[in-house]
């Protein structure tokens, strides 16, 4: 148990500390001290704490609140005798720190300077991705001269993961989007009696353009962001701190394999999504009357290899992409469960940001080369 005698002599207010002070101890004499001191408010205060040998949480919060007790004329609390391991701890309370007014709020920052520190920040993420990108083909050209050096086991599962287990998904979302091109373009066709050449429209249309970027973009939303939730995981973990003490250079560690799993992944989810959707599309021209041996026939007819080459040249860079600024979102994660979440975020917009701008400068080069 804590003890406290409180004695005044010779001017000053003299207390006396000894025992444990933990939350059983400091209870019963907290409001004791607290009274002594209102009583005497005008006296300096000597707490003699020599004979204290144990001190918690508790203990330091009733003798933090010794200190900052309010008194008159400047008179001083002072505490002597704390034993040095109590003291250090006692130390770590700056009493000045309680005293001190709140920082006043700044004033919002104008729209000008907004602006330019958006511009800043942005200035910053493109030089880290540039660097991020040098660093990424390094990796991938090492890869290329000594390919034992890859891991190949990892690369598989994170293939299995963001392809085999997307196959879902993909064949959900490719199969509507067939029938919905199926219907309103037959809808349009129909008043010419061209039904027909609705095959014509979704062949060429879903190969060339429309599943793979719907493959894209889910990939972003699935794959993309698990790339980056998993690696700012373990940026937060100091896993990768961990992994650059050792002397593993986290890109070749962990994001080659999700690099190479993505870039040969996305190419083959925007075939199967391919045939897919033109299936989706056979069977809503069924119910126009259009037979599936024309409707086939119509479509091998219209698509060319170079359509299925260029959609899935496409594919390839998307993959690059996706998991390109997923794992360097994950690596660009500050501290605390929070910024995982905003690393999440950022990667799928920068995902989707991207893919669309990667598929206007191939509609721009494609159409350039007559592709």
């Amino acid at each position: 148990m804590a003890k406290l005698d409180i004695s005044t002599t010779e001017g000053e207010l003299r207390m006396a500390l000894g025992g444990r002070l933990d939350a059983d101890g400091v209870a019963p004499i907290w409001q004791q001290a607290r009274a002594a001191l209102d009583r005497n408010r005008a006296l300096p205060v000597r707490v003699e704490a020599a004979g204290v040998d144990y001190c918690d949480g508790a203990g330091l919060a009733f003798l933090v609140d010794l200190r900052r007790h309010p008194r008159q004329g400047g008179a001083a609390v002072e505490i002597q005798g704390l034993p040095e391991r109590f003291r250090r701890l006692l130390d770590q309370f700056d009493p000045a720190a309680f005293r001190s007014a709140p920082a006043a709020r700044q004033a919002g920052e104008g729209i000008f300077a907004s602006i330019g520190r958006s511009a800043a920040a942005l200035g910053l993420d493109l030089k880290s991705q540039v660097a991020f990108v040098g660093e990424a083909g390094r990796a991938l050209a090492l890869a290329l001269r000594h390919p034992r050096q890859v891991r190949w086991r990892d690369t598989l599962a994170v293939a299995e993961a963001a392809g085999v287990n997307a196959l879902p998904i993909v064949t959900l979302v490719a199969f509507i989007l067939g029938v919905i091109i199926a219907y309103q373009s037959a809808l349009t066709m129909r008043q010419f009696g061209a039904e027909v050449y609705v095959a014509d429209l979704i062949g060429i249309s879903m190969v060339r353009e429309l599943a793979p970027l719907m493959t894209a973009i889910l990939l972003a939303g699935r794959s993309g962001a698990a790339f980056a939730a998993e690696i700012a995981t373990m940026r937060v973990n100091e896993e990768i701190d961990a992994l650059s003490t050792f002397g593993f250079d986290p890109v070749p560690f962990l994001v080659l394999p999700r690099v190479l799993a993505a870039m040969v992944v996305t190419p083959v989810l925007a075939v199967y999504a391919d045939g897919i959707s033109i299936l989706g599309g056979a069977v809503t021209l069924r119910l126009f009357q259009v037979p599936l041996v024309t409707f086939y026939n119509e479509v091998f007819s219209w698509v060319q290899m170079h359509d299925l080459l260029g959609g899935l040249f496409k594919c390839l860079v998307f993959g690059l992409v996706i998991a390109g600024i997923g794992c360097l979102r994950g690596l660009q994660t500050g501290n605390g469960a929070v910024a995982v979440g905003i690393s999440t975020t950022r990667a799928v917009v920068s995902a989707l940001v991207l893919i669309v701008v990667v598929d206007g400068a191939f509609a721009v080069v494609y159409y350039h080369l007559g592709i």
